[in-house]
């Protein structure tokens, strides 16, 4: 028989242990991935936020550009060299103290030459009213000699008339008084002419005294002196300069007038001006002070817009103290204004209004606000919801579609910016959007969109929505009605919510990742 080269057989009862064991193995990795997937139907988890109580406030925010009350800016009407600077950045002035002083040669050589001019107005002057005096005596003597050829006249008239002289003689005495009489009327209109001589000396004389006093007025210009009492906060001339005024009054200095007292100037969008009012709260921070929060009020709505791109702003002036004087003109202000405010309020987050079960239309709030973390998806239902709700034409959806791509593209580009500067630039950016769907709208359209708008951004003052909880394993939607928000939380002015109950804010399927906070966009429908 030939030999056994196979080795010793395995026993018999190994095999079902080996093949129990196997299926053991595959069951447990079965009830793993059972477990990993969510018990193997794909089973959503839901994420949840509670309902509080507390106060609620609704914010404006926009940046500004922190200013003097009173800034002056002081010039040189004058041309010429600086001669003298006696003031520099920072400096404490008083009103009418010298700050700086322009050379003043020629000036003072001008006014040398006013003063010879006006001496010899004055010289002139004199004169024409020595001439005149003489004139009127050549009158007076005119007139003599009238009285005297008048007389003789009369005298040979008679002796004519008894015989004794010729009439010849008489005919040469009417002829002396003629001549005597024409005397009279040329010295009166030489009289006159010395007169009117006499009257343009003196509008000479005051001419040149006009002149003088402008020449001692450019003399005095030479001298800048501070308009009021201040800081020199600008100075933009150095000693030897020379300073040309022809069109333009170059400006030397700029002084703030007090410090102690600022203002902010605030670009505030026209869909947020209506919410602004005169005394409301303002709080404010400047990077130069991170962490401190400095306060203010609105002083001022100016009615003058300002449009760049599209974009319509108005400035609204916020007052605030500045009693350490850390602020100075130029910072930026990052800018919150409390529009209205609520004390001790039932709120729910807007993450639960905007939630819905999968497969359930988007609400218009949802579509307005953005829908918090923008997946493809959720995109696609805003936009879908748009087309819907405005009934948009073809045109109009293919535009919208631009505007989410841009807008996405243009907020991803946000995401290394700090927080304050992110806000202040999405603000913006949604405003512009906003612009831009507003644009291509009809009358209709534009007021429902009004709506959809004034629901996101918490400008309506009550409104609609509805959350959902959990009874029996399955979300329940609740209808409530909404009143002030923040835009992060919503006033619940009424519905069948109380403090403490847990509403939906999002799901989260066992197997995926969570989302990163904050990983999509905000879009601005």
């Amino acid at each position: 028989m030939p030999a056994d080269v196979s080795g010793p057989r395995r026993p018999a009862w190994r095999r079902p242990l080996v093949a129990l064991l196997v299926v053991a193995a595959l069951a447990a990795a079965g009830w793993g991935a059972w477990t990993l997937l969510g018990k193997g139907t794909g089973a959503p988890a839901y994420r949840f936020a509670k309902v509080e109580r507390g106060a609620l406030a609704s914010v404006v925010s926009a940046s500004g550009t922190l200013q003097a009350v009173t800034t002056v800016q002081v010039g040189s009407q004058i041309s010429g060299q600086i001669k003298e600077l006696l003031v520099d950045f920072n400096s404490v002035v008083k009103e009418g103290q010298l700050l700086a002083r322009i050379d003043p040669e020629t000036y003072e050589l001008k006014v040398r030459q006013a003063e010879a001019d006006l001496e010899a107005a004055r010289t002139s002057h004199l004169q024409r009213e020595s001439d005149a005096a003489a004139q009127r005596s050549q009158v007076l003597r005119a007139r003599i000699g009238f009285e005297d050829a008048k007389s003789d006249l009369e005298r040979k008239e008679s002796l004519v008339q008894k015989g004794f002289i010729s009439t010849a003689e008489r005919d040469k005495a009417r002829f002396v008084a003629r001549e005597a009489e024409e005397a009279i009327r040329t010295a009166d209109a030489q009289v006159k002419s010395a007169v009117a001589q006499v009257a343009n000396a003196a509008a000479i004389v005051k001419q040149r005294e006009a002149a003088l006093a402008s020449a001692r007025n450019d003399l005095a210009k030479t001298a800048i002196t501070a308009p009021v009492n201040g800081v020199v906060i600008s100075r933009q001339v150095d000693a030897g300069q020379t300073v040309a005024a022809s069109l333009n009054t170059p400006t030397l200095f700029t002084i703030a007038q007090d410090l102690s007292k600022m203002q902010v100037a605030v670009a505030i969008d026209e869909t947020d001006i209506g919410r602004i009012r005169p005394d409301q709260r303002v709080t404010f921070t400047v990077d130069a002070y991170a962490g401190r929060t400095f306060e203010g009020r609105v002083d001022q709505i100016r009615k003058s817009a300002t449009t760049v791109q599209n974009v319509v702003t108005y400035t609204v002036i916020v007052s605030t103290p500045n009693p350490d004087l850390r602020l100075v003109p130029g910072m930026t202000a990052n800018v919150r204004i409390v529009s209205d405010s609520r004390e001790n309020v039932l709120k729910v987050a807007n993450a639960a209004l905007r939630w819905r079960p999968l497969g359930a239309a988007a609400p218009a709030d949802a579509v307005a606000n953005g829908g918090g973390a923008a997946g493809a998806g959720d995109a696609q239902a805003r936009r879908q919801r748009l087309v819907d709700e405005l009934k948009l034409d073809a045109a109009q959806s293919a535009r919208v579609d631009e505007i989410f791509a841009e807008q996405r593209n243009r907020m991803a580009e946000l995401r290394d910016l700090t927080d304050a500067d992110r806000r202040q630039r999405s603000e913006r950016m949604r405003g512009e959007a906003r612009q831009k769907i507003n644009a291509i709208l009809d009358a209709e359209q534009k007021k429902r969109y009004a709506e959809i708008v004034a629901a996101e951004t918490g400008r309506a003052s009550a409104g609609t929505g509805r959350v959902h909880k959990v009874v029996g394993g399955r979300p329940v939607e609740v209808p409530i009605r909404t009143g002030l928000t923040d835009g992060n939380a919503t006033e619940v002015v009424s519905g069948a919510l109380a403090e403490g109950d847990g509403v939906i804010v999002g799901t989260q399927i066992a197997n995926a990742a969570a989302p990163k906070a904050g990983s999509g966009p905000r879009l601005p429908f």
